[in-house]
């Protein structure tokens, strides 16, 4: 009998990870979850409990332990990138980090963009930045996952990759609830704020970016690779679908040339191109298919 696969999963108690975790075991995988302790894991999972931050604490609390993947969830910056560089190089056989469609936030290309655009040997990194701190952190979102890329692509001994993240929506534990700010405004007939040139943006539901994560677990490929359905969505796209969940509601947008707007609103295109993924063999499904079940799953109706 094979020996079952040991894979690492770091932060993940949510959400993405929650279901990556779900069909890991399904698969026959040994799941390690390591976080902070704030939450259990899902049964089935061995807990550690480490600050991925402190890298003694860290280290001690994996031990002698080696995986043969890893899946860091929470990797935000290149300082928390270097870290897990020195802790994994010769301790698993690949990693995985999850990034995002937003390093691609200065790429405004009517085209869907390619993992070519970004690429991370070519990413200047500056560990001195003020990372620590959580408003800087999250306002400079984009640049620290490509920051956190170009300290592993830089890694001789590390075979990594980074699944750059469209847009989440469905399942109905959206914390985010950016679907369901649509619903109420759609709801209460009140003005939804989007850019008066409103461009689409690529998608992808959570059951399907979590099937492709553990895709991408069996899989061997390194470096950068887009994760996002087929088929860009607008603003417009996703209060029209809502609107027909909501008879009684009515889609009231109001065109801005600047001030703050809702989310899932954008002055420029975050379209990305799928095609290397699909090349190594993944079919994406249709934003437009899977809409519908995403609001429906954010009214409460599944």
């Amino acid at each position: 009998m094979e020996k079952p696969r040991e894979v690492l999963v770091i932060g993940g108690n949510r959400y993405i990870g929650k279901r990556l975790i779900r069909r890991l075991l399904e698969a026959g995988d040994r799941v390690t979850v390591l976080n902070r302790g704030s939450s259990a894991p899902p049964p089935g999972t061995l807990h550690l409990v480490a600050d991925r931050d402190d890298e003694d604490l860290l280290r001690r609390a994996l031990g002698p332990r080696t995986f043969d993947v890893v899946v860091d969830q929470v990797c935000y910056t290149p300082r928390q990138a270097e870290t897990a560089r020195r802790v994994f190089t010769g301790r698993t056989g690949r990693y995985v980090m999850t990034s995002t469609v937003e390093v691609y936030e200065y790429e405004d290309s009517p085209a869907p963009v390619a993992e070519s655009a970004v690429d991370p040997h070519t990413v200047p990194v500056d560990l001195e930045l003020p990372w620590h701190d959580p408003e800087f952190r999250d306002s400079h979102y984009g640049e620290g996952k490509r920051q956190a890329e170009a300290v592993l692509a830089a890694a001789p001994d590390l075979p990594w990759t980074a699944v750059r993240v469209a847009h989440v929506l469905g399942g109905g534990d959206d914390f985010t609830g950016r679907l369901a700010h649509y619903a109420d405004r759609i709801r209460d007939r009140a003005p939804i704020t989007v850019p008066a040139a409103n461009r689409p943006a690529t998608y992808i539901h959570v059951e399907e970016i979590a099937d492709f994560l553990a895709w991408t677990v069996d899989a061997a490929f390194t470096g950068p690779v887009n994760a996002a359905s087929h088929t860009p969505l607008t603003t417009g796209d996703l209060c029209a679908e809502i609107a027909a969940h909501l008879p009684d509601g009515r889609v009231v947008l109001h065109e801005v040339e600047v001030g703050e707007t809702s989310p899932l609103s954008f002055t420029r295109a975050y379209g990305m191109d799928n095609s290397r993924a699909t090349r190594l063999g993944y079919a994406f499904g249709d934003a437009r298919q899977w809409l519908p079940r995403a609001v429906a799953e954010t009214l409460g109706e599944d």
